[in-house]
């Protein structure tokens, strides 16, 4: 689940600091506030990558995908974005957890290969 989650929060990094130049030009926000905003939303998404093992991390995941809908406000655009993340996000819990099942009953010995087709 790790790699997924870790994976998907990396490209939101990158899609907040795209919206951030957007917002920049387009709304009517200050550029302290638009940099305040997406450096926090940024930040939050690179060190969520360290603590995805820690519990309530999943939670703050989907916390961050509320508020990259949210910002669809500012931006348009990003309501659909921010859509698209929100089902990344959940593939990358729904499926990562599954391949940790499956990773952990190879580990044990009982079943085939993870990655087998």
């Amino acid at each position: 689940m790790r790699t997924l989650c870790a994976s998907t929060l990396i490209g939101e990094f990158f899609v907040i600091g795209f919206a951030g130049l957007v917002a920049n030009q387009m709304s009517g926000l200050s550029t302290a506030t638009v940099w305040t905003v997406c450096g926090v939303g940024m930040l939050l998404c690179v060190l969520l990558c360290g603590a995805l093992t820690r519990p309530g991390a999943v939670q703050v995941g989907w916390a961050i995908q509320v508020a990259l809908i949210a910002s669809g406000f500012v931006i348009p655009t990003m309501f659909f974005l921010g859509l698209v993340f929100a089902a990344l996000w959940w593939a990358s819990v729904h499926y990562g957890g599954r391949i940790d099942e499956a990773k952990a009953r190879f580990a044990a010995g009982s079943g085939t290969r993870p990655d087998a087709a």
